[in-house]
């Protein structure tokens, strides 16, 4: 690589970086150029030589970033085996990431995307890649209950994804209700337990009663 490459690699990632944590401190209204810049602390004309826009900046700090966190999960994702335990990673999760600061970022870029329209299909592809991950875990552990044959893993994916992004933002508003949705999954985890658990004939007496529930 040539001293100018090496040297226009590391100014991008500055202001990835910068870019990053000027949503988490200041939010998407006070990201601008100028802002952005001054975290990363080089020259602000820097953002427009590099990536024109602002909003094109944000979309690769978007990607950026949730690349990062899904690298950093994606063993432990990997290690899951059952749904209980799915359930009980999402918390931990929770708590590391909100630690961090991540959780501060994915709320700004979907706040942002209301009014910067280019912003909406990068943060989109970066809910994606969690989303691929998860669907991957669901179509393991899935397989080994009696939910198996009727659950649609990539709508599920999705929905864990909305509402694990839901209770985020929820709990800018209301730590309390936000608490109590995860105790109610905690909740849920030990009720899945409890089915995974079963024998074989009382997990086949359950995939009878679902399929006559489901019309199969």
């Amino acid at each position: 690589m040539s001293p100018e490459t090496a040297k226009s690699a590391e100014t991008k990632a500055k202001l990835i970086e910068g870019a990053l944590r000027t949503l988490t401190e200041q939010g998407i209204a006070k990201t601008s150029a100028r802002t952005i810049a001054a975290t990363a602390e080089v020259n602000q004309a820097l953002v427009f030589y590099h990536f024109g826009s602002v909003d094109e900046l944000l979309a690769a700090a978007c990607r950026h970033g949730t690349e990062q966190r899904v690298r950093r999960y994606r063993k432990r994702l990997d290690a899951i085996g059952s749904l209980s335990e799915l359930l009980a990673f999402g918390r931990e999760m929770h708590e590391e990431e909100k630690a961090g600061g991540h959780v501060a970022v994915l709320g700004q870029l979907l706040a942002g995307a209301q009014t910067h329209p280019p912003l909406a299909p990068a943060t989109a592809a970066g809910l994606e890649l969690w989303i691929v991950e998860i669907e991957k875990v669901l179509t393991r552990v899935l397989a080994r209950t009696p939910f198996g044959e009727f659950a649609d893993p990539a709508g599920l994916a999705r929905a864990v994804a909305a509402s694990f992004v839901g209770i985020e933002l929820y709990e800018g508003v209301d730590p309390a209700g936000a608490g109590a949705a995860l105790d109610t999954l905690e909740q849920l985890g030990a009720l899945v337990a409890a089915l995974e658990d079963l024998g074989p004939v009382a997990q086949r007496a359950v995939r009878h009663r679902l399929r006559r529930t489901g019309g199969r």
